[in-house]
């Protein structure tokens, strides 16, 4: 018999809502504070995370002899107070395709690799109705690309990581995904994602369905 899809992983920068232009802002801002310039070279190559990455390419760059937990807290800082300002909305398709998914019953897990402080700006802002349970970079041993966030995200609902669909933005996010042995659904739009199996790459998820989700998680266990 065919597997079900279990649940729904949702990454969240550039995934979920659109954040990433503010990544851009931010880290900008962070290493002009620190001396050094930041293109959207910079923030492509920092893009999904982890926070470590993130704060080893702006200590790099500034070469700042200052402590790396002293700039991970300002770029949180300053993140946070774009966050509350800026321009913070659902990607398109997203909102609809979580509502669908919450009529259809199927649980659904929001899974960051950004800090618990930036995650729950986001949720006070958006609202987190749809989730069963939250994930934060900073709430794991290992942060995305390792699997664990998506591991934790299935045990907590109850399932099984491969009846799982995983919705992510980032090459870092998508090995997280497929390490845990989930199905991937990507939407590229800053850096280029490559074919892979049980990956499945769409330019927006204005079209998808549940019925799209449970189709694509039978297909890959059928392999």
């Amino acid at each position: 018999m065919a597997q079900e899809l279990d649940a729904v992983l949702f990454d969240m920068d550039g995934t979920l809502v659109n954040t990433e232009l503010l990544w851009l802002i931010g880290e900008t801002e962070t290493a002009k504070l620190l001396g050094a310039d930041w293109t959207p070279a910079d923030s492509a190559e920092c893009v999904g995370g982890p926070m470590e990455k993130v704060i080893s390419h702006i200590k790099a760059r500034s070469g700042s002899a200052l402590p790396a937990d002293e700039i991970n807290q300002m770029l949180i800082d300053t993140m946070e107070r774009h966050m509350r300002v800026g321009d913070v909305a659902f990607t398109p398709g997203t909102e609809e395709l979580l509502d669908a998914l919450v009529a259809a019953k199927i649980p659904l897990a929001l899974v960051s690799a950004s800090p618990r402080q930036l995650v729950d700006v986001v949720l006070e802002r958006l609202g987190g109705d749809h989730f069963a349970t939250t994930i934060a970079g900073d709430e794991v041993p290992k942060s995305k690309p390792a699997p664990d966030p998506y591991w934790l995200a299935a045990e907590r609902l109850g399932a099984k990581p491969e009846n799982c669909i995983v919705v992510e933005d980032s090459p870092t996010g998508v090995r997280s995904g497929l390490a845990s042995g989930g199905v991937v659904v990507a939407i590229p739009h800053v850096v280029a994602i490559e074919p892979a199996p049980r990956l499945i790459i769409v330019d927006t998820l204005e079209d998808i369905t549940p019925d799209h989700l449970h189709e694509w998680v039978r297909e890959a266990n059928s392999l």
